[in-house]
């Protein structure tokens, strides 16, 4: 037997909390006040409710996973540029949507894979990356307009999101049908590799 809820009067419970404390804000660092609950009176402030439509409180897309389905993707990079390749199009072929690009720590730290520095680094724990063909040979016959790439990278962001960007327009493919995910995230960089 299943418990009626409707008929439960919310009203005759009291809060833990004192009143007080439910209705005083927090203040960010940005000096932004945090309401500690909002309420429909509150609807006003945060914009449009609809989904595919910002702020995007319901999502980015207008009919979101009931015509698109959610991205699934494997994080995978390792060794050259050409076996990521091979391993990319095999999980394509059996139904993967979209990439998530690991990088090698050389790569995340830009340095080219001949850098003494970097010499125990290159391909382990990811792809090695150090140049347009590189990122050529990385997305040889993969439709890279048809898809999201999702390229876990911080340290070395700009020149990795040139050399795709450019990798696509060689092969044809307009910089606006690119879609997908990079970060830039020097600090998470610094804290979790010490890099």
């Amino acid at each position: 037997m299943k418990p009626d809820f409707t008929k439960i009067k919310y009203n005759q419970f009291t809060p833990s909390e004192s009143t007080d404390a439910i209705h005083q804000p927090i203040v960010t660092a940005e000096k932004i006040e945090i309401k500690s609950q909002y309420t429909k009176p509150d609807d006003h402030l945060l914009g449009n409710f609809t989904a595919g439509v910002p702020p995007y409180l319901r999502g980015p897309y207008a009919s979101m996973y009931t015509v698109r389905p959610w991205t699934i993707r494997q994080y995978a990079g390792f060794s050259t540029a050409r076996e990521s390749n091979e391993f990319y199009r095999k999980n394509l072929a059996a139904g993967q949507k979209g990439l998530s690009v690991a990088f090698d720590l050389a790569t995340h730290r830009g340095y080219d894979s001949d850098h003494p520095r970097v010499a125990g680094d290159v391909g382990k724990a990811g792809v090695a990356i150090d140049s347009i063909l590189d990122m050529k040979i990385l997305f040889d016959q993969i439709p890279l307009d048809k898809m999201s790439v999702s390229m876990t990278m911080n340290g070395a962001v700009i020149p990795i999101m040139a050399f795709y960007i450019a990798a696509a327009k060689e092969e044809g493919i307009d910089q606006s049908l690119l879609s997908g995910t990079i970060q830039n995230d020097i600090l998470k960089e610094f804290m979790v590799r010490n890099t």
